[in-house]
Order: structure tokens, then C-alpha cells, then sequence
């Protein structure tokens, strides 16, 4: 198996449980491992991480774009690289679907795919290949690192109407409940997965609901902060054409950290979906847990990983992620 990932000291000191997150990988689905590839191609694992490293070297946002594509994957279908398939003249595919047409950074997946169809044609599923990048981004942005359990095959179906059932920016805690219960996810589990939000950028659509209520005569929502939803309403004005405009997640949207849940206490969570984390008694007590020790997030998160992988479906090895194979 590859050798964990140098991250940041946090990171380290989780390798030291890797034996207690191997024992949840291998219950996470009867047809993972965690040595599959270790005599069938034993530089999966490495390959990938060349194709993620260097991506992220020539672009910052690569991290946040394939964490949030394997959530995507996993939630719709499970986690079977349903969203990597492209549309054709028939089939409107989940990439096209309105969650996830800011969906970014496939070419990374492409390359990793390439590069391990040279080393081991026919033995990588794309699925595997996902799940390995997803973790890789988040360890080389000074985040976890984890064992992947492997095996989990590639699907053949990918329909755009099926992403609907992504829960979006503005959703209610009870929404986000039952999407993440609804996928064997618990409240522990929905609560550390938003700890993804520690990454990424989110523009100025997702969030404009929270800085000009129509109920509040257009101010903002009370909840936030005077001084970052003044930020926030400089950086989407109300007039607003640039599309690029937004905000990060959280301050430090290019590092995974707890920032995201210190910033959420503090009045400064982006999203409804980040702000609905404390509208409850039991999810706020997790947000304060992960915001008091970034070693109890990073444990957390790496285990609900585990925990979503269980979600895996398909029996492909696909030669191209954005295609089937032929009959």
C-alpha cells in the first residue's frame, strides 16, 4: 500500500489510528479491501497521487473540486463514478444536472486514469480512482490522511434528474438530516462532512439568501455577523454581473483545518446549509467539539469518509471515466 501522505503535524499524529480506520474500511462494504490492487497494480495508490500533486501544483482550486465531486458521486448513486460520465445524444448525465455544473477538475481523473491504464490496463475502476483522489486532495491540503477501501465498481447510469437529491446551499437541518440519514450517514457523520466546506469557494448565488432577506427588507440575516455580511454584500452587490464573484468557504479556503467550524460559532458561516449545523442541540455540540480540536475533526472526518465509501455500487472497469465500455 502507498505510504501516507507528509501533511501537517495533525495529519501525522492520525497515522497512528490508521489501524482503527482500517477495521471501519473493511466493514464500510462486503466488496472492498484494502490491499485489492496491491499485487494487481501496486502503484495505483501512487499514480493518482502524481495526478492530484501535480494538478494542485498549477491550481489551487483543484483540492475543493475533487472533494466535492466524490460527495456528489456518492450521494446520488453512491460512489460508483456515475458523475464522471458525460452526456450523450441520449442521456443527459449527473455532470450536467444544475448541482453540478460547476463541477471542475475531471482532467485530473483523466490523467490518473491514463497514467494506471499504461501501468495496469483494465484493473483501476474509476470509482477507486475518485475515492483515492478525493483523499489525496484533502492530505496535500494539510488534512487526514486515511486507508481507502477499494473495490468499489464503476456504474453504467448517470441521469442529470437524479441529482435533485443533493442537498443544496440553502437546506434546512432536517433536509440535511434526511438526505444523510437517508444514505446510512449519521448526524455525527453530516456534521464532519460539512467540515469539507473548509475548502473551496462558493459564489455569490449560493450565499445572496443570507445577505439580503427580502422578510429583513433586504438587510441581512441577523445570525451573521455585522462585519462579514458587510464583506459579503462588497463582494455581491446587489447590481452584480461579475459570475466569478463569491467568497471563500472559510478564511483559509486553501487549507483543510477546522476554520470552517471556529468561523461558524463566530457568526461567520457562508452558507444556510453551514448555518442550520446550529439549530440543533446535537450538531452544535459537534460543531464546538471540532472547533475546540482540530485532531477530533480530522478523526471524525476520516471515519465518515470511511462510512460514505459503504455507499459504493456499480461492477465496471470503465477504459475512459467519461464513458462506458462497450457491450
Amino acid at each position: 500500500m502507498a505510504a501516507p501522505l507528509a501533511a501537517s503535524a495533525e495529519a501525522a499524529l492520525l497515522l497512528l489510528v490508521l489501524s482503527v480506520l482500517a477495521a471501519v474500511a473493511l466493514r464500510c462494504g462486503d466488496a472492498l479491501s484494502l490491499d485489492l490492487y496491491d499485487e494487481s497494480c501496486p502503484e495505483a495508490e501512487a499514480a493518482v497521487t502524481v495526478a492530484v500533486r501535480q494538478a494542485m501544483a498549477n491550481d489551487r482550486t483543484v483540492a475543493a473540486g475533487l472533494l466535492r465531486m466524490h460527495f456528489h458521486d456518492c450521494f446520488v448513486r453512491g460512489c460508483d463514478g456515475s458523475v464522471l460520465l458525460d452526456s450523450t445524444a441520449n442521456v443527459t448525465a449527473e455532470k450536467d444536472g444544475p448541482p453540478n455544473v460547476s463541477l471542475h477538475a475531471f482532467y485530473v481523473i483523466d490523467n490518473a486514469k491514463r497514467a494506471l491504464e499504461a501501468l495496469c490496463p483494465g484493473v483501476v475502476s474509476c470509482a477507486d480512482i475518485l475515492a483515492l483522489a478525493a483523499r489525496d486532495a484533502v492530505a496535500l491540503s494539510g488534512g487526514p490522511w486515511w486507508v481507502v477501501a477499494v473495490g468499489g465498481g464503476t456504474g453504467r447510469l448517470s441521469l442529470a434528474n437524479e441529482t435533485t437529491a443533493l442537498p443544496g446551499p440553502t437546506a434546512s437541518f432536517d433536509q440535511l438530516k434526511q438526505a444523510f440519514h437517508g444514505r446510512g450517514l449519521s448526524t455525527k457523520d453530516l456534521v464532519a462532512l460539512s467540515g469539507a466546506h473548509t475548502l473551496g469557494f462558493a459564489h455569490c448565488s449560493s450565499f445572496q439568501n443570507r445577505i439580503r432577506v427580502p422578510a429583513f427588507q433586504g438587510a441581512a440575516d441577523p445570525s451573521l455577523s455585522p462585519s462579514f455580511a458587510a464583506a459579503l454584500r462588497r463582494a455581491c452587490p446587489a447590481n452584480n454581473t461579475v459570475r466569478a464573484a463569491g467568497s471563500g468557504l472559510d478564511a483559509t479556503s486553501a487549507a483543510f483545518d477546522n476554520t470552517y467550524y471556529r468561523m461558524l460559532q463566530a457568526g461567520r458561516g457562508l452558507l444556510s446549509s453551514d448555518e442550520a449545523l446550529l439549530t440543533h442541540p446535537k450538531t452544535r455540540a459537534f460543531v464546538a467539539l471540532y472547533a475546540a480540536s482540530q485532531e477530533a475533526f480530522f478523526r471524525a472526518f476520516a471515519k465518515s469518509m470511511l462510512r460514505m465509501a459503504a455507499l459504493n455500487g456499480g461492477d465496471e472497469v470503465r477504459a475512459n471515466c467519461r464513458r462506458v465500455n462497450s457491450s
